[in-house]
C-alpha cells in the first residue's frame, strides 16, 4: 500500500480536481470555441467566470453530484454484495434530488441532505430516463459486449462523469473495471458507454497504484481490444495518444478527439489533457484546456479533473480554485471517508453517515 498521507491527497485531488473542472466547464457547456474566444478572449477563459451570486461558491453540475452519489452507494454496499443494486438505489437518491427544490425531513442518508445536491443542471437525458426506468424495478446488466437493458442504443457521457470512485476504493483492476461498467448499465445501455466507463475506474485505479498515466492508458487500451463492442472506445483512446505526440496541445487539435458528448470522446479527451498536465506540470493549463473547446465542456472538465487530481494529488491543484468549488467540504470528507473505509477497513466514524444498505433489489 502506497503511504498514508500521498493516499489521501491522491483521492482528494481526483475528488475536487472533477468538481473543479465540472464547474469550469458549466457556464460555458453549449458554446463553440469560436464563440468562447469571441466573448472571452483568444484564450477563452483563463478561470471560474463569476456566477449568478457574487461570492457564491463556483457551481457544479450532475457530473460532480452523480460521482458523489457513485461515492455514497459503494460507501453504503454491504462486504462481498453485489454493487449494482445498491449503486441503483444510491442514484435514485441522486434522481429525487433533481426532482425536489431541498432535502426532505426523510432524507436517506448523509448526502442526500446537502441542499446544494438538489439544483437541477441540465442532467442528461439517459441518466434520467434510466433512472425512471429503475425506479419501477431493478433492471440489472446484461452479459458485456451486449447492449445493456436500459436505453440500449444510448453512449453518452453520463457513465463516464460519474464513474471515478469505482477506480478510488482500492478494488484492483478487474473489479473496478467490472464493477464501473454494471453499474454504468443502470443508465446507459451501449457497450461503448458502459466499456469507456470501466476504462475510466481502471485508469484511475492504476494511477492511484502508482502506475504512469500513459502505461496505465497503454494497459488500459491493451485489455479493452480484447473485448467485444470495444472499437469505438480503443480507437478513441488510442487517437488521444496519437494527437498528444503532434506537439503542443491545443483545443483544435483536442477537437480532433471530438466534442465529448458521448462516452468515450470524453475519456478521450480527458486523457489529452491529463497526459499534457503530466508532461508539464501545469495543472492549471490541463484544466482550461479541457473546457476550452466546442463540446460537453462540464463532463470533459470533470473527468479530466478526476484524473489529473488522482495523478497529481490535491496539493497540485490551484488551491484557489479548489478554495471556492461548491460542495468543497463535503467532496472532502467523501474522498477521507473513501480512504478510510476501503484501504483501512475502518468504519468507526462513517456508519452514520453511510448505514448500510441491506435492501439489494425490489
Amino acid at each position: 500500500m502506497q503511504d498514508h498521507e500521498k493516499l489521501f491527497d491522491r483521492v482528494r485531488g481526483a475528488m475536487l480536481g472533477g468538481a473543479i473542472g465540472d464547474a469550469l466547464g458549466w457556464p460555458i457547456e453549449f458554446l463553440s470555441l469560436e464563440q468562447i474566444r469571441t466573448r472571452y478572449g483568444a484564450a477563452g477563459i483563463t478561470g471560474f467566470l463569476p456566477g449568478p451570486v457574487p461570492e457564491a461558491p463556483q457551481q457544479i453540475t450532475d457530473d460532480t453530484q452523480m460521482t458523489l452519489f457513485t461515492a455514497e452507494g459503494l460507501l453504503r454496499c454491504p462486504p462481498g454484495a453485489d454493487a449494482a443494486p445498491v449503486l441503483r438505489r444510491a442514484y435514485l437518491r441522486w434522481w429525487d434530488t433533481q426532482r425536489q427544490d431541498r432535502p426532505g425531513p426523510d432524507a436517506d442518508g448523509w448526502l442526500a441532505g446537502h441542499r446544494f445536491l438538489y439544483a437541477m443542471r441540465s442532467p442528461g437525458n439517459a441518466c434520467m430516463t434510466g433512472l425512471r426506468r429503475q425506479a419501477d424495478g431493478y433492471q440489472p446488466a446484461l452479459e458485456f459486449g451486449e447492449p445493456g437493458p436500459v436505453n440500449p442504443k444510448s453512449k453518452g457521457c453520463g457513465t463516464v462523469m460519474r464513474s471515478a470512485p469505482f477506480g478510488l476504493a482500492g478494488f484492483g483492476p478487474d473489479r473496478a473495471f467490472h464493477s464501473a461498467m454494471r453499474c454504468a448499465q443502470l443508465t446507459h445501455g451501449h457497450p461503448t458507454a458502459y466499456l469507456a466507463a470501466g476504462a475510466f475506474a481502471l485508469i484511475i485505479d492504476a494511477v492511484l497504484a502508482g502506475a504512469d498515466l500513459p502505461i496505465a492508458v497503454r494497459d488500459t487500451i491493451a485489455r479493452l481490444a480484447t473485448m467485444p463492442a470495444s472499437a469505438e472506445t480503443v480507437t478513441a483512446l488510442t487517437s488521444a495518444l496519437a494527437i498528444a505526440h503532434l506537439g503542443d496541445p491545443t483545443p483544435e487539435r483536442l477537437q480532433l478527439i471530438g466534442a465529448g458528448w458521448t462516452a468515450e470522446e470524453c475519456l478521450a479527451i480527458a486523457v489529452y489533457c491529463a497526459l499534457h498536465t503530466y508532461r508539464t506540470a501545469d495543472i492549471r493549463a490541463g484544466l482550461l484546456l479541457s473546457v476550452n473547446h466546442s463540446g460537453d465542456s462540464d463532463s470533459t472538465g470533470a473527468v479530466a479533473g478526476n484524473l489529473i487530481g488522482a495523478a497529481h494529488g490535491l496539493n497540485a491543484l490551484p488551491m484557489d480554485w479548489v478554495a471556492v468549488v461548491e460542495g468543497r467540504d463535503e467532496l472532502f470528507q467523501v474522498a477521507d471517508d473513501l480512504v478510510l473505509n476501503f484501504f483501512y477497513n475502518d468504519r468507526t466514524t462513517l456508519a452514520d453517515r453511510y448505514p448500510l444498505d441491506t435492501v439489494l433489489g425490489d
